[in-house]
């Protein structure tokens, strides 16, 4: 086996020394990420920063010759522990390749190294009257190479889709350092196999995006922001089918919970109504001419279906105070108990209510305090539950509850996540929410892609 002063040793010959880091404490930080009930032991050997897709290249050739486990890594907030590291090796940090390198105004496409901020692609491509709507909830962090591995979504999914409705061609480093390109720069493709969707939610273990280029469409002129209240979770999840059944596209229809409103209202008091059973966040946009129609029809729908309060942010203070209630969910909810841990299931639309009551029973069979949010227009509900991860019966408590609600959400029809992936949190659950025959070709396709099982190791599934 090859010694960690080695394999640092080799990668200065194809790194400058200041993008390497091998002391114990440096490396410590990159064995771990956002997931707080997931801890590792095993730090990796060395960090490196690579600052091109030759770098990268080279980095995937030594390690791969070696049989070294590799992990890529943004800004590692993800939550299920997908770049963890559980074998040591080498962890590629992709800060330094964070160049938007164009951004077409005609074509309506941006093309993006792998390290760029979603959020920063964001606001240049907004100064251009351009959008890109894959909105996770640390985008101002949160990296283009994690959302492509993530298959990251966000609120706004109900209307513009996920990260993978936006990406139209991938540079990708292969495990034994071949460059591969795949898709292209066009809106349309029907040229073969569309094997850039395949890295897409692969969490890094069949290849490693080092570019993309994205799909933008035009910046909605304005915004409107409404917030409802209703008595109970079923009128709340009925009232989205209303709104469609009348032609009402809402970019965002975002969902919380009582216990959300009194434990936000709580700590970070933004004047919620704290006595009522839901309250549903809708965000719409358009052109201003068609907005007074659009919140008209809206207000309508809502009364119809039983909104008990309905508050319209006249002003961009008040649609901000609106969505500081709604981010502050998580922040509010680990002031309850020392940790905070969440998930991310989802299930068809008509059995939101059913999941969501499914939710509160499982919690207080186990004596969890639990706040629920989630992006209710395309049934994806996030259960945030505060508990003290040094508490053994706490933790136990959990880990069975979490099983019981992977449990329910098959039930009810739907998967495991939306927008959060696998990683280490979730694959133990994996086989059962996959079909037999799918998870066959998943693992004969990463023993294709990556024949030494270097990339990401232990993520999602194992090859066996």
């Amino acid at each position: 086996m090859i010694t960690k002063s080695k394999i640092t040793a080799e990668l200065e010959n194809i790194l400058p020394k200041k993008n390497i880091l091998s002391a114990v404490e440096e490396c410590y930080v990159y064995s771990q990420d956002g997931t707080n009930d997931i801890k590792s032991d095993i730090i990796p050997d060395v960090v490196v920063f690579p600052e091109s897709i030759e770098e990268v290249q080279s980095i995937m050739r030594f390690a791969n010759e070696h049989k070294i486990s590799v992990v890529a890594r943004g800004a590692g907030t993800n939550l299920v522990g997908a770049c963890i590291t559980s074998r040591g090796g080498i962890v590629i940090n992709f800060t330094k390749m964070d160049n938007i390198l164009e951004i077409n105004k005609t074509n309506m496409t941006a093309r993006v190294q792998a390290g760029v901020v979603v959020g920063k692609l964001q606001e240049k491509v907004s100064e251009m009257g351009l959008f890109f709507p894959p909105d996770p909830s640390n985008l101002k962090v949160s990296t283009i190479g994690g959302a492509i591995a993530q298959s990251a979504g966000g609120p706004k999914t109900f209307k513009y889709g996920t990260t993978k409705d936006y990406v139209l061609g991938l540079k990708v480093v292969l495990a034994d350092g071949t460059l591969m390109e795949t898709g292209t720069n066009t809106i349309k493709n029907a040229t073969g196999y569309h094997l850039e969707q395949l890295f897409i939610g692969s969490e890094g273990t069949l290849g490693i995006v080092v570019e993309a280029t994205l799909k933008l469409i035009p910046k909605p002129e304005t915004t409107q922001v409404v917030m409802a209240y209703f008595n109970s979770v079923e009128d709340a999840t009925n009232s989205v089918t209303s709104m469609i059944d009348k032609n009402i596209y809402p970019s965002t229809i975002d969902f919380m919970n009582k216990n959300t409103l009194q434990t936000v209202e709580k700590f970070y008091p933004c004047g919620l109504l704290t006595n009522r059973e839901a309250a549903l966040i809708i965000e719409v946009d358009g052109f201003k001419i068609s907005m007074e129609t659009q919140i008209m029809r809206l207000e309508t729908v809502l009364r119809l279906s039983g909104a008990t309060d309905i508050i319209i942010a006249n002003t961009s203070d008040e649609q901000e105070r609106i969505w500081t209630g709604r981010r502050a969910s998580f922040g509010a909810t680990a002031k309850l108990r020392p940790d905070v841990v969440t998930n991310d299931m989802i299930v068809p639309r008509e059995n939101i209510s059913k999941l969501v009551s499914g939710i509160n029973k499982i919690c207080e069979k186990y004596s969890l305090i639990v706040s629920i949010v989630g992006h209710i227009g395309d049934g994806n509900i996030h259960p945030q539950i505060a508990l003290d991860l040094n508490n053994d019966t706490e933790v136990k408590n959990y880990e069975h509850a979490k099983k019981e609600f992977y449990e329910l959400t098959l039930q009810l029809g739907g998967t495991l996540s939306a927008e959060h992936g696998i990683g280490l949190e979730k694959k133990e659950y994996f086989t059962r929410a996959v079909d037999t025959v799918a998870l066959e070709y998943m693992k004969k396709i990463k023993k294709m892609f990556d024949p030494n099982n270097i990339l990401n190791p232990d993520k999602i599934f194992d090859v066996g």
